[in-house]
C-alpha cells in the first residue's frame, strides 16, 4: 500500500497563494504518476493537476491553468501544488492521488491511492 498525506491547506484571502504538499510512503514514489483533485461540499471530485513519474510533464484543468503549478521531488517522496491568484471558487478539500502508470493521468478512476485531503478555503 501507498500512504499519502497532504498538508498546507488553510484559509486565504482571494488573490492569495497556498502551497500544498503531499508526502508518500510505503512504495517507491518515483513509480507513480501523481495528481491533485478537489471536492467542494455536495460536488463531484474533480481533476486539478497531474505530473508524470519523471516529473517532466504536467497537465492542468482549465480552471487551474495559469494559476496552479504541480511539481514533484522524488528524493523527498513529495508532490506539491503551488496555487496562486486563488478565488473563492477554489474552496474545496484537495486530495493527492497516485497512479501506477506512465504518463499523465487526468481521470479519477485511474488512480490507485488517495490521501485524506486538506481543506482550502478562499474568502472573498
Amino acid at each position: 500500500q501507498v500512504q499519502l498525506i497532504e498538508s498546507g491547506g488553510g484559509l486565504v484571502q482571494a488573490g492569495g497563494s497556498l502551497r500544498l504538499s503531499c508526502t508518500a510512503s510505503g512504495r517507491v514514489f518515483s513509480g507513480y504518476a501523481m495528481g491533485w483533485f478537489r471536492q467542494a461540499p455536495g460536488k463531484e471530485r474533480e481533476f486539478v493537476a497531474t505530473i508524470a513519474r519523471t516529473g517532466a510533464g504536467a497537465d492542468y484543468s482549465d480552471s487551474a491553468k495559469g494559476r496552479f503549478t504541480i511539481s514533484r521531488d522524488n528524493a523527498k517522496n513529495t508532490v506539491y501544488l503551488q496555487m496562486n491568484s486563488l478565488k473563492p471558487e477554489d474552496t474545496a478539500v484537495y486530495y493527492c492521488a497516485a497512479a501506477l502508470r506512465f504518463g499523465l493521468v487526468t481521470t479519477l478512476r485511474e488512480y490507485n491511492y488517495w490521501g485524506q485531503g486538506t481543506q482550502v478555503t478562499v474568502s472573498s
